[in-house]
């Protein structure tokens, strides 16, 4: 039996745990640079703000309902979801962290009442971290995960838990749901597999299995057999390493000039250069984008790229600046305002494994530089990111994200910690 653990609202129940004056008020996230809702309460939900309303066209509603509008506060959400994972590890030696507010717990084998149980881990995360989650229990995680969605719902009626094998009818629920409320299920397949007369869940889990894979692929195949309880989708308790890494941001202000491109640049192939480290990977390619508005119809419009390869695999900083400042030059064209640029790093590869040239002897191409690199982590790390900078890093922040309604740091900075005056 698997559980999915799912934060309620993670974002909006994140804020209302340092501002209890936001409880049953209408409360909406925002974007980067302010732009549009990307997370909401139940009770602005209710008020018809849908997933992704830009912020600036709803501003009669925001004062009509007194609706709290906030940016958001990563560093926050962040941490707040390593306290929910660190208590959901005290009810299982087996769990899966699928999200920031998502987590997979294996419950085979317990001999306690699944329902009680989880009760207990949904009581213990509110008391020890004031984050509201809902659980649902299955036999696979495809199943897991619909139950989740059914438990916010209320269907099993035992408050935000709902274990699977405690329906009456669960084929008879299965075909009142259409085939998009799946884990995985995007509205172009599910127009696929409406015109096969596929429209409901329960008619998913009665198709053909050889039809399925032959027509749609081995995935949905694993999930054809997970809604009939066959496991198909282990829990993975190591995170894969990753394929690819893509730092970039949207800018606070449009950005015309070099070298404010080139800050902002330096910036993202550090913070890229820090993540390839963080997972001992390198990498042998790197690619610098740019480009304006699109929907700045008045000004002219321009985007370009260029990929670059490297001479060796690599994870130093230094090397991986110059890079991308030398891609950025040639890309550049002036007399356009920008209002996005990134670095993406799609060829990655372990760190000490990489090929290495004739005229090499050793793995490491440069002791000196894994070296600096070493100390550039750990005094950024004791002392706050950027205490150490390159120089073409600058100190403007012009083109830092546009966050005129964050919340502060409440966990993560000593300034920002709340105060309790008792009387």
């Amino acid at each position: 039996m698997i559980a999915l653990v799912d934060c309620n609202n993670f974002y909006v129940s994140c804020e209302r745990v340092f501002q209890p004056s936001l409880e049953g008020k209408p409360v909406g996230i925002l974007s980067n640079n302010d732009g549009c809702i990307i997370a909401r309460s139940e009770e602005i939900k209710k008020l018809g703000v849908a997933m992704g309303t830009p912020y600036f066209k709803i501003p009669d509603l925001i004062k009509q309902h007194n609706i709290k509008i906030l940016s958001s506060n990563y560093a926050l959400y962040g941490d707040m979801s390593r306290r929910v994972m660190q208590v959901l590890g005290r009810f299982t030696p087996t769990m899966e962290v699928y999200s920031i507010d998502e987590c997979f717990l294996d419950l085979s084998g317990f001999s306690q009442d699944l329902t009680t149980y989880s009760n207990t881990i949904a009581k213990t995360v509110k008391q020890g971290t004031g984050i509201p989650v809902s659980i649902g229990i299955a036999p696979t995680k495809t199943l897991a995960k619909l139950a989740n969605k059914l438990a916010k719902k209320g269907i099993a009626g035992n408050g935000s838990v709902l274990v699977w094998n405690t329906l009456a009818e669960p084929d008879k629920l299965l075909a009142t749901l259409p085939v998009k409320e799946l884990w995985g299920i995007s509205s172009g397949l599910g127009k696929r597999l409406n015109r096969i007369r596929i429209d409901n869940v329960l008619a998913l889990k009665q198709a053909n299995i050889q039809l399925i894979r032959k027509q749609f692929g081995v995935v949905l195949e694993r999930m054809v057999r997970e809604l009939n309880e066959i496991p198909c989708i282990p829990l993975e308790m190591i995170a894969p390493k990753r394929k690819q890494i893509l730092t970039s941001r949207s800018f606070g202000t449009r950005l015309s000039t070099l070298p404010e491109l080139r800050a902002a640049v330096s910036v993202f192939a550090t913070r890229s250069a820090e993540k390839l480290r963080s997972q001992n990977l390198c990498t042998q390619t790197l690619c610098v984008f740019i480009h304006t508005s699109p929907f700045a119809l008045d000004k002219p419009s321009y985007n370009n790229a260029i990929t670059i390869s490297l001479d060796q695999p690599t994870q130093d900083t230094g090397l991986l600046i110059r890079t991308a400042l030398a891609g950025l030059e040639r890309i550049y064209r002036p007399g356009y305002e920008y209002q996005r640029a990134g670095i993406l790093l799609p060829d990655l590869m372990p760190n000490g494994m990489q090929q290495l040239s004739l005229f090499q002897d050793d793995s490491n191409d440069n002791p000196k530089s894994e070296r600096l690199m070493t100390v550039l982590d750990a005094i950024n790390h004791a002392h706050g990111r950027h205490s150490i900078r390159y120089a073409s890093q600058g100190l403007s922040a012009r083109w830092q994200m546009r966050q005129q309604l964050k919340s502060p740091a409440y966990t993560t900075r000593w300034e920002c910690l709340p105060i309790v005056t008792i009387n």
